[in-house]
């Protein structure tokens, strides 16, 4: 089989919010407070969208997802949301995790309070981009976070002259971030070479959402994974219940090209 049928690690890089929530060490023989939704209105509530897409192969969990976490409680506490809270985002279910203490590790780590909806980025691809709608809610409190054109599949366009799957060294190429008005942070580009092991970083630059580079002459001709990723801000455009929103989009995808 074709080595680039194997499937890459995702790298995200340094500064990027990712999708998948992290545990926070909070000591030993710790207790959880539990806690109603009006108790986290002074907290902060940060959105976080993961698209990731790979050549080939099944989708790890966390690849194509939503998801909000609240900031950890003032004071070093552990707390646990009380159960009957729900989490929609534009209307459909969002799996909530309410958090507290997990022992499962071989410690006590203090696990933060957060919900996400994995979407079909099949789906997404077809439909109009909309607003990204967040409602958490329960019988004393209801928080809101709303972001710009959040539902919509994240992609990167060829900006021709030539053939997106087959490149010349010493040629230029752009890449466009989609949708347009969007602007990531630096777009990073790498090649992996068919039956190779390590992958090479392709210098680039960035003219707004686009991402312009030329492969080396010292790139072997032969076949590649070519791998663009990059985060891109969000823009809130509602934050009710809580004290802060913030949001990002991560994406990721893989192409095979030809090197000539």
């Amino acid at each position: 089989m074709n080595p680039l049928l194997r499937r890459n690690l995702l790298h995200v890089p340094a500064g990027a919010v990712v999708a998948v929530g992290l545990l926070s060490g909070c000591g030993s023989s710790l207790t959880s407070e539990v806690v109603d939704l009006a108790s986290m209105a002074d907290r902060t509530l940060a959105l976080s969208q993961s698209d990731v897409d790979v050549f080939e192969g099944l989708d790890e969990p966390g690849s194509h997802r939503v998801t909000v976490t609240f900031s950890s409680a003032a004071g070093g506490s552990c707390t646990e949301l009380r159960e009957g809270v729900t989490a929609t985002f534009n209307g459909l279910p969002m799996t909530l995790e309410r958090g507290g203490v997990d022992g499962t590790a071989g410690r006590d780590v203090c696990v933060p309070t957060r919900a996400y909806y994995d979407f079909d980025p099949n789906i997404w691809e077809r439909e109009p981009t909309e607003d990204a709608r967040i409602v958490l809610q329960d019988g004393t409190h209801t928080i809101t976070l709303v972001t710009k054109g959040g539902k919509a599949k994240r992609f990167f366009s060829f900006q021709g002259p030539g053939s997106e799957d087959r490149l010349t060294r010493g040629q230029p190429y752009a890449f466009r971030w989609m949708p347009e008005g969007e602007v990531p942070g630096p777009i990073t580009a790498t090649l992996l070479r068919a039956g190779g092991l390590a992958t090479a970083t392709v210098p680039t630059t960035q003219d707004e959402g686009t991402v312009n580079f030329s492969l080396l002459q010292t790139t072997p001709v032969a076949v590649h994974l070519l791998t663009l990723s990059g985060t891109a801000p969000g823009t809130v455009l509602e934050c009710t219940g809580v004290a802060g929103c913030s949001a990002a989009v991560f994406h990721s995808e893989e192409r095979v090209v030809n090197v000539q």
